[in-house]
């Protein structure tokens, strides 16, 4: 099938220049910059971003992600503090905290977003705080340090449907994304998001028993947007879908439920993060 093609806004190239000087200055990551993300523009001047921290290997290999696989480093102590002066200096009002999966760590990494979350409180007190996690493999000390940070909302990504989840994160698991939801929605006063990629040869009918499953999570947002081949060797794209089919899921799934969505082509986890805020 032919992709559907969705046309984006030029990025402001004085706009781009400076956030990514600062980033630089600062030696910090975003997913905006190292996906390329055609929304990263409009994002940066709506005043948001999303950073990356615990470093750029992933003890997972997703086939759908484009993140290296490995053993990481060990978490790097002056980390939370540059992501902090990065913030400030580039005057963001909404930030998106995420990582890779580090399962080689004690905690899995829930230590250092909670020292991320300080630094950044301590250094910029008014920008709003979304942590977008990995699952932590459920472990409940690792949830509780998260939700103890006090941000402004949770999310952890379920994807895909069951029947994929095997094959698309085979070191993950669809049950285990919804405890990890669950346990948020039960225990932080926050919204809880999720969000799913489409085109990987799921079935409407899978979809909305998904989103049916997250609502039962207490997931109160969502996200869905098509699914890109990052290479040759990832997972493939089985369908492209036409604007309409997003506009029909987001009707769906506001008639569900669901108190905020956002869906379309290129939509990603933390696309209008800051706008699916109440």
């Amino acid at each position: 099938m032919r992709p559907y093609k969705p046309k984006v806004k030029a990025p402001d190239p004085e706009l781009i220049l400076k956030t990514d000087h600062i980033l630089q200055q600062n030696s910090v990551t975003t997913v905006c910059k190292e996906s390329a993300c055609p929304n990263r523009a409009e994002c940066y001047q709506r005043g948001t971003a999303t950073f990356m921290i615990l470093g750029n290997t992933c003890t997972r290999a997703c086939s759908f992600c484009n993140v290296k696989t490995g053993r990481g480093l060990p978490p790097d102590p002056t980390e939370s503090e540059r992501i902090a002066t990065a913030i400030k200096e580039l005057e963001l009002s909404y930030v998106v905290i995420t990582s890779v999966d580090r399962d080689d760590l004690p905690d899995y990494g829930a230590k250092h977003f909670e020292s991320v979350v300080l630094s950044i409180r301590a250094i910029v007190s008014d920008v709003k705080i979304e942590l977008l996690t990995p699952d932590f493999k459920a472990d409940e000390s690792a949830l509780e340090r998260i939700i103890e940070c006090n941000v402004d909302k949770l999310a952890h990504n379920e994807e895909t449907v069951r029947r994929l989840s095997p094959s698309i994160r085979a070191q993950s698991n669809y049950d285990c994304s919804l405890q990890v939801l669950k346990y948020y929605s039960t225990n932080f006063s926050g919204p809880v998001k999720s969000s799913l990629m489409v085109g990987l040869g799921e079935s409407k009918k899978e979809l909305i028993e998904t989103m049916e499953d997250l609502l039962e999570a207490g997931v109160e947002e969502l996200t869905i947007g098509q699914y890109l081949q990052p290479s040759s060797s990832h997972h493939p794209v089985i369908c492209y879908y036409p604007p309409e089919f997003f506009e029909k899921m987001k009707t769906k799934a506001v008639e569900m439920g669901f108190r905020e969505v956002a869906s379309g082509t290129l939509v990603r986890s933390s696309y209008y993060a800051d706008r699916q805020s109440y």
